[in-house]
Protein backbone atom coordinates (compact mmCIF):
# COMPACT_ATOMS: atom_id res chain seq x y z
CA UNK A 1 0.00 0.00 0.00
CA UNK A 2 2.91 2.28 0.94
CA UNK A 3 4.22 2.01 -2.49
CA UNK A 4 1.12 3.47 -4.39
CA UNK A 5 1.06 6.37 -2.03
CA UNK A 6 4.72 7.18 -2.65
CA UNK A 7 4.20 6.74 -6.49
CA UNK A 8 1.45 8.84 -6.58
CA UNK A 9 3.43 11.89 -5.12
CA UNK A 10 6.50 10.93 -7.31
CA UNK A 11 4.22 11.51 -10.53
CA UNK A 12 2.12 14.24 -9.51
CA UNK A 13 2.31 17.31 -12.34
CA UNK A 14 5.16 15.46 -13.51
CA UNK A 15 4.65 16.69 -16.81
CA UNK A 16 4.65 20.51 -15.84
CA UNK A 17 7.55 19.75 -13.71
CA UNK A 18 9.43 18.18 -16.69
CA UNK A 19 8.61 21.10 -18.98
CA UNK A 20 10.34 23.48 -16.44
CA UNK A 21 13.11 22.44 -16.52
CA UNK A 22 13.41 22.08 -19.74
CA UNK A 23 12.76 25.56 -20.65
CA UNK A 24 15.26 26.61 -17.91
CA UNK A 25 18.31 28.36 -19.87
CA UNK A 26 21.02 25.48 -19.85
CA UNK A 27 24.27 27.19 -18.28
CA UNK A 28 27.17 28.18 -20.39
CA UNK A 29 30.44 25.80 -20.31
CA UNK A 30 33.64 27.21 -19.74
CA UNK A 31 35.80 29.03 -22.42
CA UNK A 32 38.29 25.83 -24.01
CA UNK A 33 42.33 26.32 -24.16
CA UNK A 34 43.26 27.37 -27.41
CA UNK A 35 44.90 24.31 -29.06
CA UNK A 36 48.04 24.76 -30.66
CA UNK A 37 47.82 24.18 -34.49
CA UNK A 38 48.76 20.77 -35.43
CA UNK A 39 52.41 20.07 -35.81
CA UNK A 40 54.37 18.59 -38.85
CA UNK A 41 52.95 14.53 -39.51
CA UNK A 42 55.66 11.96 -39.07
CA UNK A 43 55.60 11.28 -42.83
CA UNK A 44 56.89 14.85 -43.41
CA UNK A 45 60.21 14.71 -45.01
CA UNK A 46 61.68 17.42 -43.20
CA UNK A 47 60.98 15.24 -39.77
CA UNK A 48 62.38 12.45 -41.54
CA UNK A 49 65.77 14.52 -42.59
CA UNK A 50 66.12 15.50 -38.81
CA UNK A 51 65.93 11.92 -37.64
CA UNK A 52 68.86 10.86 -39.85
CA UNK A 53 71.10 13.69 -39.54
CA UNK A 54 73.55 13.09 -37.35
CA UNK A 55 74.68 15.73 -34.52
CA UNK A 56 78.59 15.72 -34.07
CA UNK A 57 78.22 17.44 -30.30
CA UNK A 58 76.02 14.66 -28.94
CA UNK A 59 78.27 11.86 -30.75
CA UNK A 60 81.63 13.49 -28.81
CA UNK A 61 79.71 13.04 -25.71
CA UNK A 62 78.73 9.70 -26.26
CA UNK A 63 82.11 8.77 -27.02
CA UNK A 64 83.11 9.90 -23.76
CA UNK A 65 80.98 7.75 -21.83
CA UNK A 66 81.74 4.53 -20.23
CA UNK A 67 80.01 1.79 -18.52
CA UNK A 68 81.45 -1.10 -17.10
CA UNK A 69 79.11 -3.76 -16.27
CA UNK A 70 79.90 -7.24 -13.80
CA UNK A 71 77.70 -9.79 -13.92
CA UNK A 72 77.56 -11.59 -10.32
CA UNK A 73 79.28 -15.03 -10.02
CA UNK A 74 76.83 -17.95 -11.58
CA UNK A 75 75.60 -20.51 -8.61
CA UNK A 76 75.99 -23.72 -8.95
CA UNK A 77 73.48 -26.39 -8.06
CA UNK A 78 74.42 -29.47 -5.58
CA UNK A 79 73.66 -32.58 -5.94
CA UNK A 80 70.06 -32.16 -4.84
CA UNK A 81 69.50 -29.53 -7.02
CA UNK A 82 69.13 -27.07 -4.62
CA UNK A 83 71.01 -23.39 -5.41
CA UNK A 84 72.50 -22.53 -1.70
CA UNK A 85 72.12 -18.93 -0.63
CA UNK A 86 74.69 -19.02 2.05
CA UNK A 87 77.73 -20.76 2.52
CA UNK A 88 77.03 -21.60 6.44
CA UNK A 89 78.66 -23.94 8.71
CA UNK A 90 76.05 -26.89 9.89
CA UNK A 91 76.79 -28.41 13.36
CA UNK A 92 75.41 -31.60 14.94
CA UNK A 93 72.61 -30.63 17.72
CA UNK A 94 72.58 -32.86 20.78
CA UNK A 95 69.28 -34.98 20.65
CA UNK A 96 66.68 -34.26 22.90
CA UNK A 97 63.86 -36.73 23.88
CA UNK A 98 61.69 -36.81 20.76
CA UNK A 99 64.50 -38.14 18.50
CA UNK A 100 62.66 -37.96 14.84
CA UNK A 101 61.43 -34.86 15.51
CA UNK A 102 64.22 -33.13 16.61
CA UNK A 103 66.26 -30.78 14.77
CA UNK A 104 69.65 -32.91 13.73
CA UNK A 105 71.36 -30.01 12.32
CA UNK A 106 71.70 -26.02 12.93
CA UNK A 107 74.09 -23.29 11.60
CA UNK A 108 76.87 -22.24 14.22
CA UNK A 109 76.14 -19.62 16.25
CA UNK A 110 72.57 -20.85 16.87
CA UNK A 111 70.92 -23.09 19.14
CA UNK A 112 67.59 -24.83 19.57
CA UNK A 113 65.11 -24.91 22.28
CA UNK A 114 66.36 -28.02 23.47
CA UNK A 115 69.93 -27.54 23.99
CA UNK A 116 68.84 -24.00 25.70
CA UNK A 117 67.00 -25.94 27.93
CA UNK A 118 69.70 -28.86 28.47
CA UNK A 119 72.50 -26.34 29.03
CA UNK A 120 70.62 -23.92 31.55
CA UNK A 121 69.51 -26.88 33.49
CA UNK A 122 73.21 -28.37 33.24
CA UNK A 123 74.55 -24.81 34.61
CA UNK A 124 71.79 -24.50 36.95
CA UNK A 125 72.68 -27.98 38.90
CA UNK A 126 76.53 -27.96 38.32
CA UNK A 127 77.92 -24.37 37.57
CA UNK A 128 81.48 -25.37 38.41
CA UNK A 129 81.79 -27.91 36.01
CA UNK A 130 79.44 -26.16 33.42
CA UNK A 131 80.76 -22.54 33.04
CA UNK A 132 79.94 -20.33 30.13
CA UNK A 133 83.94 -20.87 28.64
CA UNK A 134 82.70 -24.93 28.43
CA UNK A 135 79.04 -23.47 27.05
CA UNK A 136 80.34 -21.34 24.05
CA UNK A 137 82.84 -24.37 23.36
CA UNK A 138 80.48 -26.82 23.39
CA UNK A 139 77.71 -25.52 21.30
CA UNK A 140 79.60 -23.04 19.13
CA UNK A 141 78.59 -19.79 20.71
CA UNK A 142 80.10 -16.74 21.20
CA UNK A 143 80.99 -15.86 24.99
CA UNK A 144 79.17 -12.47 25.06
CA UNK A 145 75.99 -14.37 24.17
CA UNK A 146 76.56 -17.39 26.53
CA UNK A 147 76.98 -14.82 29.32
CA UNK A 148 73.71 -12.96 28.38
CA UNK A 149 71.73 -15.88 28.02
CA UNK A 150 72.83 -17.63 31.35
CA UNK A 151 71.82 -14.17 33.18
CA UNK A 152 68.85 -13.04 31.69
CA UNK A 153 66.90 -16.34 30.44
CA UNK A 154 65.90 -18.53 33.59
CA UNK A 155 64.03 -21.09 33.29
CA UNK A 156 60.65 -22.44 35.13
CA UNK A 157 61.05 -23.93 39.03
CA UNK A 158 58.63 -25.32 41.22
CA UNK A 159 59.47 -25.47 44.56
CA UNK A 160 57.05 -27.04 46.97
CA UNK A 161 56.99 -26.42 50.65
CA UNK A 162 56.37 -28.66 53.15
CA UNK A 163 53.56 -27.79 55.54
CA UNK A 164 55.54 -26.59 59.22
CA UNK A 165 52.79 -28.82 61.58
CA UNK A 166 49.86 -31.00 61.23
CA UNK A 167 46.92 -28.29 61.22
CA UNK A 168 48.57 -26.97 58.50
CA UNK A 169 47.19 -29.80 55.99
Amino acid sequence: MGARVTRVFRNFNLESRAAREISKDKPTSAPRHPVARPGPLPDDPQIQEEIRKKNDKLLTLLKEVYVDSRDPPVQVKDEGGIIPSKQQEYRRTKLGHLRDLDISSIPKGKISVVEVLTLLNNHKLSPQTWTTEKIAKEYNIDLKEVTSLLEFFITFGVEIFPPQNRKAL
